[in-house]
């Protein structure tokens, strides 16, 4: 029997008006063959994928048809289209292994056999009631051939919208077993990718006999075709495919059966791994089934091929399956030959989490000594510090932007004003974990505590800023709670050795693993993607950096701000003196901080006064580039650049001057332009800077102080994870407090809900009962 190679021609957008040019091929190969000298290497890494030019996407029939098995999940089939014609436009070469011709063609069988009936009974009864039509079993054979040519015709409609020409390849079993055959069909199939035409197959089930049982791969050097997973296998070995994406009705390969009591996903498979695995039933579809898509992964692996199995009937994820796929994206199951030197970033939350437990549970005294000892290793092995930082200076030159670099750049002061910080840390940490916040007399004998717990597993991901690697892990650990950490690549080798001390320092009280530093190839996405793992991501970094993992969390809070364009405002009754030395700090002492000044509003009818020239005067001196704000650009006649927006964090030595009528103006700008993050008023005027104070809904509102105070450690806490300008739970600078939640502990002697009703024999009394200071369950 020989593969027909059919439909090649570029459809009108009617489906039924189609013009076909049927082209004869002399089909491939035996049905057991040896496997070719592998074309290449396959892919170590998911990030890697984006090179794959030659891909074959493989839909199971679950993919392909409806939930009623009868007819095709249209809508599904369209947006695999689009992402297929996307990727072809694009330049790579794709094919399609499809399933769903017995799906279609049971559709319109069916169709075709209820409209018979009901002209017969039409005819022969002189009513117009029908009796109940029946429809009977349908031959999968009967229904493979009826739906061929539809399915085919549909995805010529489709692909026509993307100007994409397609062409159908049909082949059976019988059809393996000539090599002649085998080279007809590479030959083919080169040529048409050649002429930019998608190759759409899958196995002629109109004259196809039954599958063969214990017949789908025998060993690892033969491969017989009974379903489309071996077939989708043995062409993207045969074309020396890059990628293979598997598509069927599950997530990818889990550990045992999905939907059993602890099954979990696997992230990436390696070969050797099969004797871990539980399968399961196959889909509700099709003859093939988990294990046999391991199989032919395995095979296809082998010959150099990288696979992955993901799910394409989600709707979450339909639309972007396959395209986030091949942009490295963590979906469905990775097939790797690499096995990587330590552990998944799941394996580390795991045991970040169980450490984590630990932790919370050793006294407070406890954890306070681990912060002490870690406090202690800045100082002792500062010199190794500072080398590690140096190198990562050295390989940022010329890569970094100045406020990035400035970031990055660490110091024997830093490292010192780390220390004491974390020393002070330590003494605080003794307040925090079981701390009693109130209790209640509920009943008599039946007392209510509300109690600080962790919070869990945290995930702080931050670029260049490594000095905030000691003080993120002060913090988890006066809290006790399981930390994540996700450094940027410029500052790897100061991370590091940062990580490497705090390990140091956990490992006295045995909870070396509470910490956990990601220096595998996960992308951010991917992390934030750990939904089930995961209880709170803290962003540091760049607007940029927390607006993307803001929008990359689906399911896990983010704690953070996404900008700090941070006002100054200088009254009509501010002091010439407070003013310069406001502004110059607040500007000028570290501009690439999030609490540095962006916006200096200043009182109209400070305009051309003394004080108002030794501002401009101060900041030219130090450097400070100005831009003007639009009122303020209409007082000049030779004016700075006029700013782009009012909403700019500049992050260097630059900012932004704007004219307000008012205290009430510079209030009603801050809350239009801002980024409710810090803000600040100068003058002497009580009345007014208290209603400042009032008005202005920021996470910290400052009078006749730099905004360089919004600072954890300058606030007395110590440390801080970062600052947010969230409205709900932690606010402003976030130390210990912000990284505890509370949980409700109550203690009766049998008590029941029924004892308290109009029948029962106990009445609430809900006294409150006074916590003493510091008091710890």
């Amino acid at each position: 029997m020989f593969a027909r190679l059919a439909m090649c021609s570029r459809l009108p957008s009617k489906i039924r008006q189609s013009n076909v040019c049927p082209v004869s091929i002399r089909a491939f190969s035996q049905a057991k063959f040896s496997l070719p000298r592998p074309h290449g290497k396959s892919f170590a890494h998911r990030s890697e994928l984006k090179q794959a030019k030659r891909i074959v996407v493989k839909l199971g029939s679950a993919v392909v048809t409806r939930g009623d098995e009868c007819g095709l999940a249209l809508g599904r089939l369209a947006s695999i289209v689009e992402q297929v014609a996307m990727l072809q436009n694009q330049g790579r070469e794709m094919m399609i292994v499809t399933s769903g011709a017995v799906a279609f063609g049971k559709q319109r069988l069916r169709h075709e056999i209820l409209l018979s009936q009901s002209v017969r009974q039409a005819l022969h009864s002189g009513q117009n009631q029908l009796k109940d039509m029946s429809v009977p079993v349908l031959e999968a054979r009967a229904c493979a051939a009826a739906g061929q040519s539809g399915l085919m015709a549909l995805y010529e409609a489709m692909f026509t919208q993307y100007s994409i020409c397609t062409a159908q390849i049909l082949v059976t079993n019988l059809d393996f077993h000539d090599e002649q055959k085998r080279r007809n069909l590479n030959s083919t199939l080169h040529e048409l990718l050649r002429m930019n035409i998608v190759p759409i197959i899958n196995t002629n089930d109109a004259v196809v006999p039954p599958p063969v049982p214990n017949s789908d791969l025998q060993g690892v050097n033969v491969i017989s075709i009974k379903d489309n997973d071996s077939l989708a296998a043995r062409l993207a070995v045969e074309m020396k495919a890059d990628l293979l994406i598997a598509l069927s009705d599950v997530q990818g390969l889990y550990d045992s059966p999905p939907g059993t009591d602890d099954a979990k996903l696997i992230d990436i498979f390696y070969p050797g791994d099969q004797q871990s695995i539980t399968y399961g039933t196959k889909s509700r579809v099709g003859i093939g089934g988990m294990e046999a898509k391991v199989k032919a992964a395995l095979w296809a692996l082998q010959g150099g091929t990288s696979v992955i199995i993901a799910n394409g009937t989600d709707p979450k994820v339909t639309g972007h399956v396959i395209t986030d796929i091949v942009e490295g994206k963590k979906i469905g199951t990775f097939f790797s030959e690499v096995k990587p030197a330590g552990p998944t970033v799941e394996q580390q939350t795991e045991m970040a989490r169980h450490a984590g437990r630990t932790l919370a549970s050793l006294l407070p005294e406890q954890r306070g000594e681990i912060i002490c000892c870690l406090a202690e290793l800045l100082t002792e092995k500062k010199d190794e510090i500072l080398s590690a930082n140096r190198k990562d200076m050295e390989f940022a030159a010329g890569r970094l932007s100045q406020p990035m670099t400035n970031r990055l750049s660490l110091s024997t002061a830093k490292l010192n004003s780390l220390a004491i910080g974390l020393r002070q840390l330590a003494v605080s940490s003794r307040d925090s974990v079981g701390r009693v916040l109130r209790r209640t007399r509920v009943a008599n004998n039946l007392e209510l505590e509300q109690i600080t717990v962790p919070i869990g597993v945290l995930l702080v991901i931050f670029e260049s800023r490594p000095d905030c690697l000691p003080q993120v892990s002060a913090l988890a650990i006066a809290s006790g709670n399981a930390l994540l950490l996700k450094g940027g690549k410029e500052a790897s080798n100061t991370n590091k050795i940062l990580h490497q001390l705090t390990q140091e320092a956990l490992a006295i009280h045995g909870v070396t693993d509470a910490i956990q530093l990601v220096s595998t190839r996960e992308e951010v996405e991917d992390l934030c993607r750990l939904d089930k793992m995961i209880d709170l991501i803290i962003p540091r970094g760049s607007s940029q950096l927390v607006r993307n993992i803001q929008r990359a969390a689906k399911g896990i809070p983010v704690l953070g701000h996404s900008e700090g364009v941070c006002h100054v405002f200088i009254d009509s009754e501010a002091s010439i003196d407070k003013a310069i030395e406001v502004v110059r700090d607040s500007k000028c002492d570290y501009p690439a901080a999030c609490n540095a000044m962006e916006t200096l509003l200043i009182h109209r009818d400070m305009l051309r006064t003394p004080l108002f020239d030794q501002i401009i005067d101060m900041l030219r001196t130090e450097q400070v580039k100005i831009h003007a704000g639009p009122r303020f650009a209409s007082y000049l006649t030779f004016s700075p650049s006029e700013v782009k927006s009012l909403r700019t964090e500049y992050g260097d030595l630059e900012c932004c001057i704007e004219v307000v009528d008012s205290m009430h103006d510079a209030v009603d700008h801050i809350h239009k332009y801002g980024s409710s993050h810090t803000d600040v008023i100068i003058t002497e005027n009580e009345d007014t800077a208290e209603q400042f104070l009032q008005l202005v809904d920021s996470a910290c509102v400052f009078w006749n102080a730099s905004s360089r105070f919004a600072d954890g450690y300058r606030f007395g806490l110590g440390a801080e994870v970062g600052i947010s300008t969230a409205r709900i739970h932690a606010r402003g600078p976030v130390g210990l407090d912000g990284l505890l939640t509370t949980k409700w502990v109550l203690r009766g002697e049998g008590h029941t809900v029924a004892d308290f009703s109009e029948q029962g024999s106990m009445k609430y009394l809900h006294e409150n009962i006074p916590v003493p200071q510091g008091h710890f369950n």
